[in-house]
């Protein structure tokens, strides 16, 4: 578009490519991709996920896009800038736009499903490469991979989970990543649960409020995101299920928080159970001392740029907890921060000021 930063227009094109599940469109966003890497002549490849160790249970069309610049010194370990394509399904009612149009209004806001979680940060790494490659610098001395990656929207069980273990994974001798984090047979039973959850909730809500220095990856995260039962209204439901999302920091007890969980069912009554759909006990943390070669480098290069910038655990659960787990000797820095901006996540009109995301 006229006048239009070039970053601004492939920011919008990629919004544009429909990556939402249940059905997204893994083999556009590759095209796209590709012809992305293909504009600075950067090399790119496409690796399925497979079930370890065998490559002939690939997961088919669901690629990690791999863009590679490699460095002067190859021997040392790589950089990966990393973001996942896949998004959440958007509600058209409830959008001003349409979410795959990437409407720009007049202040500048682009409305669109990824705006912030997360092609902004996938667009951001390679917007900043395209930059230093207009300024002549096109090789540094370590070598860079810009990982794009699918399905981390639902948990990465056929995405980073399984590439981890892949032989294309350890290829990429990664040093250093950037990322962005129950039944019952009445109603009574179920609120008596439910009122024992959202007690909880209110107590990690109060440590979060009344202690400045928390920030909210510092406390236990529980939303009641789904209670299905019953089969119209005038009868009595046999059953209900109610479905939490619990976010726990490295630094809580997994086993409390489930001895306590276990403890709202006996407390609702008989037949109350529970069980996990997805359960993670990775608590290793990303090293941020000023001994780790990583972090040091990466906090200097900030002071050097002069931003301002605190370090937080993420509350949100990303792909990076499966490389942490795997890769006992990486380090991984965890980036996905635009200052001075709504904070939208998975909700309707998601949108990013694009003079913000410019300077960010």
């Amino acid at each position: 578009m006229a006048n239009e930063d070039i970053a601004v227009t492939k920011f919008r094109e990629y919004l544009r490519v429909k990556t939402e599940h249940p059905t997204p469109d893994y083999v556009g966003c590759q095209r796209y991709l590709f012809n992305l890497a293909d504009e600075l002549g950067i090399a790119r490849r496409a690796v399925e996920a497979c079930s370890f160790p065998s490559k002939f249970n690939a997961i088919p069309g669901k690629p990690f896009i791999i863009m590679t610049i490699p460095g002067s010194q190859p021997e040392l370990k790589s950089v990966v800038l990393y973001s996942h394509t896949d998004v959440v399904p958007a509600v058209k009612d409830q959008w001003k736009y349409d979410p795959y149009s990437a409407h720009k209004d007049e202040h500048g806001n682009i409305y669109g499903r990824g705006a912030q979680d997360m092609k902004s940060v996938g667009s951001q790494y390679f917007e900043a490469i395209r930059r230093h490659f207009q300024r002549g610098k096109k090789q540094w001395p370590r070598t860079i991979h810009i990982v794009w990656a699918p399905d981390e929207e639902l948990g990465g069980v056929d995405g980073m989970q399984k590439f981890v273990k892949m032989e294309e994974f350890r290829d990429l001798k990664l040093g250093f990543m950037l990322d962005e984090g129950l039944a019952s047979e009445t109603s009574s039973f179920k609120q008596s649960f439910i009122n024992s959850a959202l007690s909880f909730r209110e107590e990690q809500r109060l440590l979060l409020k009344n202690d400045s220095t928390k920030r909210l990856g510092d406390v236990i995260t529980l939303n009641i995101t789904k209670v299905e039962g019953g089969v119209q209204v005038n009868v009595v439901p046999d059953s209900f299920t109610i479905l939490l999302d619990v976010r726990t920091p490295p630094t809580a007890d997994l086993n409390e928080m489930e001895k306590r969980i276990a403890s709202w069912c006996t407390k609702a009554g008989a037949g109350v159970t529970y069980e996990f759909i997805r359960k993670s006990e990775i608590t290793a943390v990303t090293p941020t001392t000023s001994d780790d070669p990583f972090w040091s480098a990466f906090e200097k290069s900030l002071k050097e740029e002069k931003c301002s910038f605190d370090k937080e655990i993420f509350p949100g659960s990303t792909d990076s907890r499966f490389v942490r787990e795997v890769h006992k000797l990486c380090f991984i820095g965890l980036v996905d921060r635009i200052s001075n901006c709504r904070l939208f996540l998975y909700g309707f009109n998601m949108h990013l000021f694009i003079f913000i995301w410019l300077l960010s």
